[in-house]
Order: structure tokens, then C-alpha cells, then sequence
């Protein structure tokens, strides 16, 4: 299993930038994804971005796009979300995810693993 903690939410305005981070614990295979997923209050869970574990790929979601950047680091077993100008929107709980399995998916159930969620809070 692969316990994950995020780390880096906060209240922040609107145009400022945060950085969340996720720490795994636990062994993550060369073709595995970590992933980015947000929810707000009444809404679903939503994919926010991937990187695949052995090279980096990512992927994003279109509302992020441009504005967001993920990064893995797998000496340190770290993934990091940098937002930079953030909006009221990206108001979220944010959660750090592990897929095993090949393919890009961004979809929630695809994902097995999953941190405990960090606050982002923006104001306007």
C-alpha cells in the first residue's frame, strides 16, 4: 500500500500562487501515475493534473491548463502541484492520488490510492 500526505494549502487571493506537495511512503512502479484531484462543497471529485511516475509526463485538465504545473520527484518520493494565478474556482480540497495501471485516466475510481486532502482556499 502507498500512504500518501499532502501538504501546502491555504487562504490565499486571487492571482496569488501556492504550492502543494505530497509525500509517499511506499513503493511506486516505474509505469504508475500520480495525480491531482480537487473537490469542492456539492461537487464531485474532479481531475486536476498527472505525471507518470518513471518519466514525468503530465496531463492536465483543461481549467488548469497554463496556470498549473505538476512534478514528481523520484528520489524523494515527492509530488508537487505549483498554482500560479489562482482563482475563486480552484476553491477546493485538494488530493494527492496513485494509479496503478497503465494509461493516462482521469477518472477518480481509477485511482487506488489517495492522501487525506489539503484546504486551498481562494478569495477574491
Amino acid at each position: 500500500q502507498v500512504q500518501l500526505v499532502e501538504s501546502g494549502g491555504g487562504l490565499v487571493q486571487a492571482g496569488d500562487s501556492l504550492r502543494l506537495s505530497c509525500a509517499a511512503s511506499g513503493r511506486i512502479f516505474s509505469y504508475w501515475f500520480v495525480g491531482w484531484f480537487r473537490q469542492a462543497p456539492g461537487k464531485e471529485r474532479e481531475f486536476v493534473a498527472s505525471a507518470l511516475w518513471s518519466d514525468g509526463t503530465t496531463n492536465y485538465a483543461d481549467s488548469v491548463k497554463g496556470r498549473f504545473t505538476i512534478s514528481r520527484d523520484n528520489t524523494k518520493n515527492t509530488v508537487s502541484l505549483q498554482m500560479n494565478s489562482l482563482k475563486p474556482e480552484d476553491t477546493a480540497v485538494y488530493y494527492c492520488a496513485v494509479r496503478r495501471g497503465l494509461g493516462v485516466r482521469t477518472e477518480a475510481w481509477a485511482y487506488t490510492d489517495w492522501g487525506q486532502g489539503t484546504q486551498v482556499t481562494v478569495s477574491s
